[in-house]
């Protein structure tokens, strides 16, 4: 197995190893500044800092010269001139802007160019990562990785013995709950947990895991990529699917140590396939709910920008968001439409193949616990770089529910509106309800309710006949997309699982026959001059 090096590690290795030029992506300057400055401690080497505003600060050993120099063309050339013994390292901070410049980049490649030999390193840290094309080829990228859980735990242990008088500090005491209030930090900055935790002290006088999540919130809004979706129902409210409730329930405590202790993998994520309003997005954010975790929608539309690289530079904010404030569950909803088209011949120059590209390495190759949970209506759709094994851990096909399960969701629907199923004759409506998609069934319940409001504001019952007369006035979408709907369940059969215990039907081959009890369409018919 593969072992992940650590940013700093690789840090650490490129300046051992005199590269010229590192570019450090982090907003994080002050725990690269520990890091480096006990490395150039170490083995001796000049460790110097640049700003804008305030020229070189060194931090170790000694440089000679003016060090107040604010032009970035004139800092290079301070760069190359100096003196630095074993060797030097040159950090410059939000150095990007001055890049856009012709001078500072002919600057720089003519600097990098006379650097090998010296044995000094030149380091860009910043927050965002805008690489020139001339740089491309001249240039190691390092993205800085987020506080780890020892880190966290000394960060927290650090804030609990330093707790003011009167706040509760048994927090130290109680392994479970520690390893709780690490788990919801996963995602943030070192100075966003001090800050999140000088919030949660204020509040409630001790870390609060529900303050936490709020601040992971606040930093989602600001990515404005992702949708934050409070999650006020979970499994139970999903009717039916128990095949796919039942592989979701063994996961809900695999993304723990004791998980990883065990040797089981974080799970990945898993692909919803099936009819519309079936129930493939109740579900996930259902997920969320059941696990605790924060639901973020992906919306891929937004993801695609005016300017050449921003919709790639966007994906990676966005999957680097999700990744912040992980453990997540990430949701792309109607993923065919998001992504239709980037087999063949988009028209946008390859934005689109460059997205999904992007996209699809990530999934391969992330670490962080982002559990993915993409929904489709249209399999065709779909790239076949994306249902190939690895990318998901499984592939759930969500057909029409059986009776069974339609009766469920109803009770579902009439309990969340207050009122008693056992009030309503359920055959009579089952069969009015036959072939109906959960949220034909949800449509039903609220159609039937306008009619008994209208009638009789006071009256609270929701009568049979009521329910039944709004079912006749649906044409399910079983009829009106039979052939899709047999194209999906061919498609299916052979390339994923049924979502409900039952396995996935075979195609239908014929047109529904009109229930005698469904009245035809009530639209107007069209007058034809037939000479």
């Amino acid at each position: 197995m593969a072992t992940t090096i650590s940013s700093k590690a690789e840090l650490t290795d490129l300046i051992k190893a005199r590269y010229p030029l590192v570019y450090c992506v982090t907003p994080e300057e002050k725990r690269v500044e520990l890091a480096l400055l006990s490395l150039c401690q170490t083995r001796r080497y000049v460790l110097s800092f640049w700003s804008f505003i305030s020229g070189f600060r060194t931090l170790s050993g000694s440089l000679k010269g003016d060090e107040k120099i604010n032009d970035p063309v004139k800092a290079l050339d301070y760069v190359l001139s100096s003196e630095v013994g074993d060797g030097g390292v040159f950090v410059l901070c939000d150095f990007h802007p001055f890049l856009k410049d012709a001078r500072t980049i002919r600057k720089m490649r003519e600097t990098i160019a006379a650097l090998p030999g010296k044995g000094k390193s030149i380091i860009i840290l910043s927050p965002v990562m805008e690489i020139p094309r001339e740089l491309d080829k001249e240039i190691a990228v390092v993205d800085w990785d987020l506080p780890g859980r020892e880190e966290i735990g000394d960060i927290l242990r650090n804030t609990i013995t330093n707790l003011p008088p009167g706040c509760n500090a048994g927090i130290a005491s109680d392994a479970s709950g520690f390893d709780t209030v690490v788990d919801s930090l996963i995602g943030l900055t070192a100075i966003e947990i001090d800050n999140v935790l000088a919030k949660s002290i204020v509040r409630h006088r001790s870390p609060d895991v529900r303050t936490i999540l709020g601040e992971k919130k606040a930093i989602i809004r600001k990515s404005g990529m992702l949708e934050y979706y409070e999650a006020t129902q979970d499994l139970a409210s999903v009717g039916g699917y128990e095949s796919l409730k039942g592989w979701l329930r063994k996961r809900k405590h695999a993304f723990t140590p004791q998980a990883r202790a065990y040797g089981l993998p974080v799970p990945r994520g898993l692909l919803l396939l099936g009819v519309p309003g079936c129930g493939k997005s109740l579900t996930a954010k259902a997920v969320s709910a059941a696990w605790n975790m924060p639901c973020l929608k992906l919306d891929v539309g937004k993801l695609f920008g005016s300017l050449v690289g921003d919709s790639e530079k966007n994906v990676r904010n966005a999957l680097k968001t999700a990744e912040a404030v992980a453990p997540c569950v990430l949701w792309l909803d109607e993923l065919d439409k998001a992504f239709a088209g980037v087999s063949g011949q988009s028209g946008d120059s390859g934005t689109s193949q460059r997205v999904f590209g992007t996209f699809i390495t990530w999934m391969q190759e992330k670490t962080a616990p982002v559990f993915v949970i993409a929904t489709a209506n249209d399999v065709s759709g779909l790239p076949p770089e994306l249902l190939r094994k690895g990318r998901f851990d499984e592939i759930f096909y969500t057909d029409l529910p059986s009776p069974a399960e339609r009766e469920e969701i109803l009770k579902i629907h009439l309990a969340s509106k207050g009122r008693d199923a056992s009030a309503v004759e359920m055959s009579q409506v089952m069969t009015a309800m036959q072939d109906f998609t959960g949220s034909e069934v949800e449509q039903a319940v609220i159609a039937a309710l306008y009619e008994a409001y209208d009638a009789n504001p006071a009256d609270r019952t929701l009568s049979t006949d009521a329910l039944v007369s709004a079912a006749r006035e649906i044409v399910p979408l079983a009829h009106t997309m039979r052939e899709r709907i047999d194209g999906m369940r061919n498609w299916a059969r052979s390339r994923a699982r049924s979502a409900s215990v039952a396995p996935i039907p075979e195609a239908s081959g014929a047109a529904p026959a009109e229930s005698a009890d469904k009245p035809a369409h009530k639209g107007k018919g069209r007058k034809l001059a037939v000479d």
